[in-house]
């Protein structure tokens, strides 16, 4: 069975840092794009940023760029997501995602609250 496990999420004060991480099982992690998406009550789905397969190449939104940080660990299964300087607009929950062309698969989320 396919799984993305996310994990590391918790409560932070404003200026605080949590890392994240999402073991992936079940198919070739290494040919899969991986991303972290985030989705606060109320709002839509955000994409919050992205990791390539094929060169490691990263993308980040201007709501996290500068304090957001994806990693991945091929031979772990493993993806991350640093995020410092967190605000209490980063209240949500995380998703990881990943995607292979038209074949893609959600891991559950984890919930970070940032409290002011």
């Amino acid at each position: 069975d396919v799984q993305l496990q996310a994990s590391g999420g918790g409560l932070v004060q404003a200026g605080g840092s949590l890392r994240l991480s999402c073991a992936a099982s079940g198919f070739t992690f290494g040919d899969y794009n991986i991303g972290w998406f985030r989705q606060a009550p109320g709002k839509e789905r955000e994409g919050v940023s992205c990791i390539s397969s094929s060169d490691g190449s990263t993308y980040y939104p201007d709501s996290v760029k500068g304090r957001f940080t994806i990693s991945r660990e091929n031979a772990k299964d493993t993806v991350y997501l640093q995020m410092n300087s967190l605000k209490p607009e980063d209240t949500a929950v995380y998703y990881c995602h990943a995607q292979d062309g038209p074949v893609d698969y959600w891991g559950k989320g984890t919930q970070v609250t940032v409290s002011s």
